[in-house]
């Protein structure tokens, strides 16, 4: 463990200041399985301090100028971009995400997100009249943010930037699995000057720094990241103060692809879709909805292309699939691969056994079913590893009832030689978002769920509605 890795405060109130409690929470290297860093166990009476630094700081940040919100932003994303490098190793070795990925993705997301502030300010409906009415959009007040280790840096700037920019004060509880970037960002919050108690920074475990913060009376808004379970429970913790709560959950996507469609294309791009961070993403595009007379074809591009994405050193820039956070993840990744063949499911490729010659860190093989079924447990829950269910339909009205029937609506894609037929089929999917034919992720665009993938939306001129309250003044 380097001493840089070793965090022994929390960032409240402008000031770095020792914890209540004398708990601590190891980081683990996902790649070889020894200790990295650690944090603080944040206890409820640190989530209290953090509340209150944020609350004592709202009126005066609400009534900044917008400039002075939009050039801290904007100041806060060069500092990432100074220190993208030293970000996307240290995501690297807390999640196992391959570093070119990281150096994009998770170094390069954040980055972008505080910098589109700016561009974002003209865009936004602050005042308009209707009738005889002003209606003036307001922060919200004190947000709790509450992340996910998946996307750790990412999903912290997609709360903390918005929120900042609409005037609201923040009180962010990262994930405890990957945690030491956030103290990354919180160095750079003192270094630009963000004013202090606008950006607080507490670190422990869910059941109890995270409910505490979900539960404080004095927080009026938790966006909270993570699994639709964890999600169901903020939601109820939070329902006793009715404060306002966005979710982003869990997904079960569906990658359909129609039978005019290149096959060779649809079905490498959807196998790097899926195994993306390891599968390790909620919009990942793990069901493969093909034509059932082109079952076998497809199972043959997939098998192909898997060697591709052989497991290894997320530090090493050839590698494209890296480890798993943790062996817990990686035992549940394992049991969803047990239980698909024991429900009768085939095996294409890969499996529950660790890949060849890598005895540490937490892998596993990427890993292809066919003749998968919408009853099938690995159709139905999210896996969150680097496997796929290719799952065959007989028409296309029976490839849109496949991709409905699941309780998430997060994400999807289709695949047709024909736009306008694509377009039609995106637009019965009842999912959040729909990629055409492999199309880029826009980091502009609304990103959240329909049905238990949650509610409210993150990124671009959306994300920051997300954190104002609307009030209608009679003229």
């Amino acid at each position: 463990m380097t001493t840089q890795n070793k965090h022994t405060r929390f960032y409240i109130g402008g000031r770095w200041v020792d914890p209540a409690g004398t708990g601590t929470i190891e980081v683990i290297n996902a790649a070889t399985e020894e200790v990295m860093g650690c944090v603080p166990a944040g206890t409820p009476e640190d989530v209290d301090r953090a509340v209150v630094a944020a609350r004592a700081a709202f009126d005066g940040w609400a009534a900044t100028p917008l400039q002075t919100r939009v050039d801290l932003c904007g100041a806060i994303a060069r500092k990432l971009q100074e220190r993208q490098q030293e970000i996307a190793v240290l995501i690297s070795q807390e999640l196992g995400t391959p570093i070119k990925v990281s150096m994009m993705v998770q170094a390069g997301l954040p980055a972008i997100t505080f910098g589109s502030m700016e561009h974002l300010v003209e865009q936004l409906p602050w005042e308009q009249r209707i009738g005889n009415s002003l209606v003036v959009r307001e922060p919200v007040g004190v947000v709790g943010a509450i992340t996910p280790w998946n996307y750790p840096l990412h999903q912290i700037a997609a709360k903390v930037a918005p929120a900042m920019l609409a005037g609201c004060t923040v009180v962010v509880k990262p994930s405890e699995v990957a945690p030491l970037n956030a103290f990354l960002l919180a160095r750079i919050m003192e270094e630009v000057g963000v004013p202090a108690g606008v950006f607080n920074l507490v670190t422990g475990y869910g059941p109890v720094a995270g409910e505490a913060l979900a539960a404080h009376p004095d927080v009026d808004m938790v966006s909270f990241t993570g699994s639709t379970g964890a999600g169901r429970r903020v939601s109820e913790v939070a329902a006793a103060t009715v404060k306002r709560v966005s979710l982003e959950l869990g997904g079960k996507s569906a990658n359909v692809i129609l039978d005019d469609a290149d096959l060779q294309q649809a079905v490498v791009d959807g196998l790097k879709k899926c195994y993306l961070n390891s599968g390790q993403t909620c919009s990942a595009l793990t069901r493969m909805l093909v034509p059932r007379d082109k079952l076998g074809v497809v199972e043959a591009i997939a098998a192909a292309a898997v060697p591709h994405f052989k497991p290894g050193d997320p530090l090493d820039p050839g590698t494209v699939l890296g480890p798993l956070v943790s062996d817990a993840q990686r035992a549940r990744v394992r049991g969803y691969i047990s239980r698909g063949l024991e429900e009768g499911a085939r095996l294409v490729c890969g499996g529950a056994r660790p890949p060849e010659g890598l005895e540490r860190g937490y892998y596993v093989a990427p890993t292809i079913f066919s003749d998968v079924t919408p009853a099938m447990t690995i159709a139905r829950e999210e896996i969150f590893g680097p496997v796929l269910a290719i799952m065959p339909y007989d028409s296309e009205d029976d490839a849109v009832r496949i991709a409905n029937d699941t309780m998430y609506g997060l994400a999807g894609g289709v695949w047709s030689a024909d736009p306008e037929r694509a377009l039609r089929v995106a637009r019965r999917l009842r999912t959040g978002q729909v990629e055409l034919n492999g199309a880029a992720f826009n980091p502009l665009a609304p990103f959240g769920g329909y049905k238990q993938s949650g509610h409210g939306r993150e990124l671009g001129p959306y994300g920051v509605l997300e954190f104002t309250q609307v009030k209608a003044v009679q003229l």
